[in-house]
């Protein structure tokens, strides 16, 4: 008491474990090197700085390394070391490897980008490591506030980099769209916060969860019922959820495409995630509510990706983008389910593993199914999905690694880690006596079975685009296309004529092949290698689905 009284600051001052900040802490660093050496390298020398970016993100990943061994806790109230406000659990550790291990090849898919587009380097990459520092840090929040500090700080950069391309109107419609609508989003998740705290007086989720059992005044009550709502549909647009997921297709077709990736699967991973420790962690008395409410979003929302995704028109521009989006769209419903099954489980920890298994899957599958869509864009901007007929034949490599990321979205052979990650997510729902929410993801999996194996087959269709050419320009002059009989006379050719010279100039150049730019290349690569290790090694990710990681 005496020691309390001679020196009271030092009692409140919180130690800090440095190696359990480390991986947001490294990020946020080179985000700020970034930043500083792009005031002094000259204009020749901007390419250098993805490369920092990548290295920087690789560190960060390594620094995960060190805290495999135990659970780190830092940010500790004094006096009670087991209230923090961040943790170093299993859980975290693993949606931060996701989260930098994406940012890593959003990096690798960029770096021709920034240069292709004229984007300019030093913002690009402060703000996609900006970012992916914001997004690292949510996982490991475990108090409310930092939760929605942490959720700001992965978001607003995204806006910018959506945005970043000024002269391009969809851009910019992209970016006002998305900021307006999270910003909505975030102004009702404050206002639940802030009920949470009027009606609980804390806003660490330990002692949230321990408040919400027992309030003592049936207005808290109504207060606290109100904030946990308002709370949940904040997260509930951050990982779009129906019905809030109209900012989703619009958005990543205006983005760059590195982007639109980073968005489909890191941005997902901070909803998720934050979704996860605020339902789990801090709202466990409130399952009755959140439980029926989470199962319902997530029947609607796989419905309406999947059926707006079978609905995309091949010819249409930006097809294949907008499919990958509704496609994103169905897959948040899918990792839903495990949460809302969490809901009715008596373990709610341990029914949350099957989100985090099928979040891995998505994200290594579907980071190379847009790595591949950024190679096609290179020679066919508009990037139809008509425009990947007979891929194999131009790039073989390129479209056998396409249809093996759009089979492992399928849940079909030989995309394994696929399929047996939509059986986990299945059986979670079997488990929590869900049958009905796992009849409708099984009818949803039948529907998307149709738009991942058509887009899969355009890739091997033969190249008759210019025999189409052909016939469609004969068609608008009215004249056919002369094929009169070879005859000896002419020795066995045919003199061209005038409408053979018309069709010639009617007839638009195929796009030459432009060679696989070496970062885009090796994001394609790893990508692949990882989908194949999963589907070889499933366990490597489904041992999550089985253990309780918070």
């Amino acid at each position: 008491m005496t020691s309390l009284a001679a020196n009271p600051v030092a009692s409140l001052v919180q130690s800090v474990d440095w190696l359990a900040i480390a991986p947001p802490a490294l990020t946020a660093a080179v985000a700020l090197v970034v930043l500083v050496a792009d005031l002094f390298l000259p204009a020749a020398r901007k390419p250098l700085l993805g490369w920092i970016a990548v290295a920087g993100l690789a560190v960060a990943a390594l620094s995960l390394l060190p805290l495999l061994d135990g659970d780190r806790r830092t940010f500790c109230l004094t006096g009670h070391p087991d209230v923090c406000s961040y943790a170093a659990d299993p859980f975290a550790l693993v949606i931060q490897f996701l989260v930098i291990a994406g940012a890593l090849l959003t990096a690798l898919m960029s770096i021709d980008t920034v240069k292709d587009h004229g984007l300019p380097a030093g913002e690009y990459w402060f703000l996609l490591l900006s970012s992916a520092a914001g997004a690292a840090l949510l996982p490991a929040s475990r108090d409310l506030a930092t939760l929605v500090i942490a959720l700001e700080v992965a978001s607003l950069p995204a806006f910018a980099l959506v945005g970043l391309r000024r002269d391009d109107r969809l851009s910019s419609e992209a970016a006002l769209k998305f900021f307006l609508s999270s910003v909505a989003a975030t102004a009702v998740m404050l206002l639940g916060v802030s009920f949470l705290y009027a009606a609980t007086g804390s806003l660490h989720l330990s002692r949230v969860a321990h408040a919400l059992t027992a309030l003592p005044d049936p207005r808290l009550a109504t207060l606290a019922s109100a904030g946990v709502a308002l709370t949940l549909v904040g997260f509930a647009f951050k990982t779009a959820a129906v019905p809030f997921h109209f900012w989703v297709p619009d958005t990543y077709v205006g983005a760059p495409l590195p982007i639109a990736a980073y968005l489909s699967v890191v941005g997902k991973a901070v909803g998720f995630s934050g979704l996860i420790l605020v339902t789990v962690k801090g709202f466990p008395s409130y399952a009755d509510v959140w439980g029926p409410a989470l199962a319902v979003l997530a029947a609607l929302t796989m419905t309406v990706g999947n059926v707006a995704a079978i609905r995309q028109n091949a010819d249409r521009a930006h097809s294949a983008v907008r499919l990958l989006a509704w496609s994103s769209v169905g897959q948040a419903g899918y990792l839903l389910v495990p949460i809302a099954a969490a809901g009715y489980a008596d373990d709610p920890a341990h029914a949350i593993g099957s989100t985090v298994a099928y979040a891995l899957m998505y994200a290594a599958v579907n980071l190379g199914a847009f790595a591949v869509a950024a190679l096609v864009a290179r020679t066919r901007p508009a990037n139809r999905i008509t425009d990947y007929r007979g891929l194999y034949a131009e790039r073989p490599l390129a479209a056998l690694a396409l249809g093996f990321f759009l089979l492992c979205l399928a849940g079909l052979p030989p995309g394994v880690i696929g399929l047996f990650a939509k059986v986990t997510v299945f059986s979670a729902a079997v488990d929590a006596g869900l049958g009905w929410l796992a009849v409708i993801m099984a009818v949803n999996v039948v529907i998307a079975l149709y738009y991942y194996l058509r887009w899969t087959a355009v890739l091997f269709h033969g190249a008759t685009e210019d025999a189409a050419t052909q016939d469609a320009a004969a068609a608008a002059t009215g004249r056919g296309t002369a094929t009169g009989p070879r005859t000896p006379a002419d020795g066995g050719h045919r003199t061209a004529t005038a409408t053979d010279v018309d069709t010639e100039a009617a007839r638009p150049a195929r796009p030459p092949r432009a060679r696989i730019p070496a970062p885009l290349a090796a994001a394609l690569t790893l990508a692949t290698l990882l989908g194949i290790a999963l589907s070889g090694a499933p366990q490597l990710v489904l041992r999550f689905a089985s253990g309780a990681l918070l």
